[in-house]
């Protein structure tokens, strides 16, 4: 074999070796960042619990009933009620929440009663 012709076969050897070591490198950074999300997701449903019970909560804990979703929850006062949803980082309203958010604001929030019979 020529000189040539080992250069071209040692560098398409290495391009391999280099394109493997990328592929493996990149299914790993994709997997640290699958994970990286789901703890900060269990990080954020664990604090959303114990939220209203932290000095940074404005109101009386024993007045908040946490629903989860749509919302976070509902706080009771004696002259409003007070829908929430806790967010952290830069974690923005989804689509529902915003929905949920225009119908309060558009005083479209009813209370009714139901009698079972």
């Amino acid at each position: 074999m020529s000189t040539e012709v080992e250069i071209i076969l040692i560098l398409i050897l290495v391009s391999i070796v280099f394109f493997l070591l990328w592929r493996k490198t990149a299914n790993r950074l994709s997997e640290v960042k699958w994970q990286k999300q789901s703890l900060s997701t269990k990080y954020g449903k664990i604090n959303e619990q114990f939220l209203p019970f932290l000095n940074v909560f404005p109101y009386d804990p024993s007045g908040f009933r946490f629903i989860g979703s749509p919302i976070d929850g509902v706080q009771f006062e004696d002259d409003k009620i007070i829908f929430f949803e806790f967010k952290s980082g830069t974690s923005r309203l989804t689509q529902k929440q915003n929905q949920i958010k225009e119908l309060i604001n558009d005083r479209k929030v009813f209370f009714e009663e139901i009698y079972l019979k």
